[in-house]
């Protein structure tokens, strides 16, 4: 899977959100409860991980994320991007200004190892 590569650079903290709904406007982001923030080595393994999400086909199901990582720079004021997934559907939707349009709508395998891997970060991450 691809990420913005400027915008994995200058991540300094990831938020999980266990989304709730999807978004009221385009570019609003996915409503939910953060359950958690990376930063340091978990932030960079985590979009290591998401960044080694091999490709699928896509698959009908309506497109309900279940899960979203949401980017920021140290100024924490804006992320960079957020990365919402739909493990039924195999999609990735990427919204955010670091995302530019052909990254926006990507396919992952959700059965191969590290997208179960990155699930069970997900799953750990609640309270």
């Amino acid at each position: 899977m691809q990420l913005p590569v400027e915008a994995v650079t200058a991540t300094a903290l990831i938020e999980v959100v266990r989304i709730s709904g999807l978004p009221t406007g385009r570019d609003d982001p996915y409503p939910g409860a953060v359950v958690a923030h990376w930063v340091g080595s978990e932030a960079v393994d985590a979009l290591a991980l998401i960044e080694s999400l091999p490709g699928s086909e896509q698959h009908r199901c309506g497109f309900s994320p279940g899960w979203s990582v949401r980017a920021y720079d140290n100024s924490l004021e804006l992320a960079l991007f957020e990365a919402a997934f739909c493990f039924t559907c195999h999609e990735v939707r990427l919204q955010g200004p670091a995302v530019p349009p052909a990254l926006a709508t990507q396919f992952f395998d959700p059965g191969a190892p590290p997208a179960q891997s990155l699930l069970s970060l997900f799953r750990k991450a609640v309270p």
